[in-house]
């Protein structure tokens, strides 16, 4: 007789109820599953590499508080990815990012290399107001819908089209003058 084997959802599930429990060990085990994806979308929209780590530390110091308001409908990623962006949106509102220091001869060999048009293309999207930037990324990048979009940032689904629209004509705009 086969073993049922558990889906990675139900794994995902009973860490939730571990962490929302108050298990140190099941709140790292979804940081380690989940922890780059949040840091990569706090990066998009934070801009500094210093404000998405916070970023990331605010949402997995809440979390056990967090999921004792999570009613479960849905994927744990996704709830995720969207507790992150309000938190994010939250911190950039408030002003609250970090004053980054350009050093002249800081080690390279620890950073990506990053092609000419990425470093430029990431330049105009940091560039954008956060309005429009919060859009494009949660749009292009994170691949969320309008309406989610709406209800994330609490405007429109109309006003989230249009920022779309606005932040590409930016882009196309800046992209086309430094070329």
């Amino acid at each position: 007789m086969a073993i049922p084997v558990p889906s990675p959802a139900e794994g995902v599930a009973e860490l939730a109820e571990q962490t929302r429990a108050g298990s140190p060990a099941a709140l790292g085990a979804l940081y380690r599953r989940f922890g780059p994806g949040l840091y990569r979308l706090a990066y998009r929209l934070s801009g500094s590499k210093e404000d998405a780590e916070d970023i990331v530390h605010d949402v997995f110091v809440g979390l056990p508080e967090a999921l004792q308001r999570y009613e479960e409908r849905g994927r744990l990623d996704a709830w995720l990815k969207r507790l992150t962006a309000r938190i994010a949106l939250m911190k950039l509102r408030a002003g609250r990012r970090r004053a980054t220091l350009r050093l002249e001869d800081h080690d390279t060999a620890t950073e990506p290399q990053r092609q000419p048009e990425t470093g430029e293309l990431q330049a105009a999207v940091d560039a954008l107001p956060l309005s429009l930037r919060s859009v494009l990324v949660l749009k292009e990048i994170e691949g969320y819908s309008h309406s989610e979009i709406a209800e994330m940032l609490g405007i429109s689904a109309v006003a989230s089209r249009v920022r779309l629209m606005r932040a590409i004509s930016r882009l196309r705009r800046t992209l086309g003058e430094n070329r």
